[in-house]
């Protein structure tokens, strides 16, 4: 009997964000919008996201005993998130620096903080919250030895969800877990290294990255949907929903959240992978990250 449907381990951030006409260059300055403080990092965006859609879900992650900290504490509580597994002190909490232009398209720069304070121990330390949830899911925003340290110490018969973001290259011990990897375009070129073929479209990516150990593989392609594949199935396109974007922030992490509680109800990777290209589709179109997740009744309704 699984206690929690999902498991976040990840990152939790202030997310800092200016609307800007557009990027500056090197040694430009622009002007921007009003400064908005949200709630944010991959992990707890992905937290926030489960929660709201229903799932019974737990986030491990590290804050500083700061204001930040405290806002991103509320957040999780005020989502259903089970927040025991959050550890509080160490360093100040972390911070991402976003910039939006007029397309929805986003810039950011995140400077760990507590994040990167969260050690194999502090994973070794909550096995109880991981041996008792029927899936896991991770990032990179915090440190590789403690998503390795995780991946290792699943439960039978529990799931494995990896978005390596920000992208570097993983050990094979840690691939061999994932089920699914989860990557956008730029993270499937990192991690193919010298294998990557500017010529060659996501179908081949997701054959390379399968022949590297994942047992699932997902390919994120933004307005184009998504791609699945698998050894068992092959790979499959997944469409997208035509909506008009005002924010792309914590989209992705909306994805994950909802694929992963998918699959943990039994759907299949396409299935899933459907499913939250939805809950990603009505995210878009809201300002900010996690205050634009949907509910269930949402998605839905779209």
């Amino acid at each position: 009997m699984y206690d929690y449907d999902l498991l976040v381990v990840g990152s939790a951030n202030a997310d800092l964000v200016i609307d800007v006409e557009r990027r500056p260059g090197a040694g430009e300055t622009v002007l921007g919008g009003d400064l908005a403080v949200h709630p944010g990092g991959k992990g707890a965006n992905q937290a926030v996201a489960a929660a709201r859609l229903g799932a019974r879900t737990a986030l491990l992650a590290r804050v500083g005993d700061d204001a930040y900290g405290r806002l991103l504490l509320d957040s999780q509580r005020a989502a259903g998130v089970d927040t025991a597994g959050v550890l509080v002190g160490g360093a100040p909490t972390g911070v991402a620096l976003i910039t939006v232009d007029p397309s929805g398209d986003n810039s950011i720069v995140v400077s760990p903080g507590a994040n990167g304070r969260l050690t194999p121990a502090d994973a070794g330390a909550a096995a109880d919250l991981v041996r008792t949830s029927r899936v896991v899911s991770a990032q990179l925003e915090i440190p590789l030895e403690t998503v390795v340290a995780l991946a290792a110490s699943l439960a039978p018969g529990s799931r494995f969800v990896l978005n390596p973001s920000p992208p570097r290259p993983l050990p094979a011990v840690l691939l061999a877990a994932c089920d699914p990897l989860i990557v956008n375009e730029h993270e499937a070129k990192v991690l193919l290294g010298e294998a990557y073929d500017e010529t060659s479209g996501p179908e081949d990516w997701a054959r390379l990255l399968l022949a590297k150990g994942p047992r699932s593989v997902v390919v994120t392609l933004g307005a184009e949907g998504a791609l699945v594949a698998s050894a068992e199935g092959g790979v499959e396109r997944v469409p997208s929903v035509k909506v008009n974007a005002v924010d792309t922030t914590g989209a992705g992490d909306s994805f994950t959240a909802a694929l992963a509680w998918k699959l943990g109800a039994g759907a299949s990777l396409a299935e899933a992978a459907a499913y939250a290209a939805r809950v990603g589709a009505v995210a878009v179109t809201r300002r900010g990250a996690q205050e634009s997740f949907p509910t269930a009744e949402e998605v839905d309704a779209l």
